[in-house]
């Protein structure tokens, strides 16, 4: 067999839903190994990032260390897909866009039920969160979008088949509908 596609994933500021959905491809999970290496991925814990052909971002960005992942995936693969909700439009991290950091912040750290010794946290291994959460193409050019809270298993598996054998994607009915 020829060189297998290289993948990398990775989750940002979100649930992780999307990357439960990757394992939702359930046994096609080992068709999709036949096609394709995975390289930095949660799937298999490596943490760092080679050349790839396709990388996969679920979650919006938050904070300093999603703007630097992100700005990695982009300079490290060919294709950039933004995977779920969160990559695509912020999903639901982005709600605190209405109110300002401050506000979040004096929120959940001063004003929280059960808050025991108010305060900010303000320490150097804790990323600097960004005024508000963007979805991934703000950031960085993109070059799919897969919507979804988050996209089932097997809208997944088909993105990524047809998208691997460079054929038009597209969806059976009952993979995209939202009723």
């Amino acid at each position: 067999m020829a060189d297998k596609i290289k993948v990398a994933t990775a989750s940002l500021c979100g649930c992780f839903g999307c990357h439960m959905s990757i394992l939702d491809i359930d046994e096609k999970l080992f068709d999709l190994v036949e096609l394709v290496e995975f390289d930095r991925s949660p799937i298999n814990d490596i943490k760092t990032i080679g050349k790839c052909d396709i990388g996969i971002i679920e979650g919006g960005v938050a904070n300093s260390e999603n703007v630097e992942v992100l700005r990695e995936f982009r300079e490290h693969c060919d294709i950039l897909i933004a995977l779920g909700a969160c990559a695509v439009n912020g999903g639901i991290p982005a709600m605190r866009n209405q109110n300002t950091l401050q506000e979040c912040l004096e929120t959940a750290y001063i004003h929280g039920i059960g808050v025991d010794q108010p305060c900010i946290p303000n320490d150097p291994e804790i990323p600097l969160l960004l005024d508000k959460v963007h979805p991934i193409h703000e950031i960085v050019k993109v070059d799919h979008f897969l919507p979804g809270c988050p996209p089932s298993g097997a809208t997944i598996w088909t993105f990524l088949t047809e998208l691997i054998e460079n054929k038009p994607i597209s969806f059976p009915y009952e993979q995209i509908h939202y009723d």
